[in-house]
């Protein structure tokens, strides 16, 4: 569910108020955990370090951003692969692999 439009979009203050200091076009980014903020039209073009759990990742907020949150840009889990043994095994083309898959069917008593 979104948030009310009578409450208007959430903007960390602190986040508001750095923008503030800084001027227009400055490459330094401004670093934050505020990852539910919303992107306003204020914020393009200045950079972000949005923390991710672990590193703060570099984002540089863009027109198309607008209304997104910070956080979206900054992914928290990385993607390593599906499959577990016989994919590994698979992809590095080694026999085992090739064996496996060609194993005949038990046979019925």
């Amino acid at each position: 569910m979104s948030r009310s439009l009578k409450k208007g979009h959430y903007v960390h203050p602190k986040l508001l108020k750095k923008i503030g200091k800084m001027k227009a076009g400055d490459l330094t980014p401004i670093k934050t955990w505020a990852r539910a903020s919303t992107i306003t039209p204020e914020m393009v073009g200045f950079n972000f370090a949005v923390h991710n759990g672990k590193d703060f990742i570099k984002v540089r907020a863009v027109e198309n951003m607008v209304g997104h949150k910070l956080g979206e840009f900054s992914p928290t889990r990385r993607f390593i692969r599906h499959g577990g043994k016989l994919q590994k095994e698979a992809e590095a083309g080694s026999a085992p692999a090739a064996k496996t898959a060609a194993k005949p069917a038990p046979k019925k008593k």
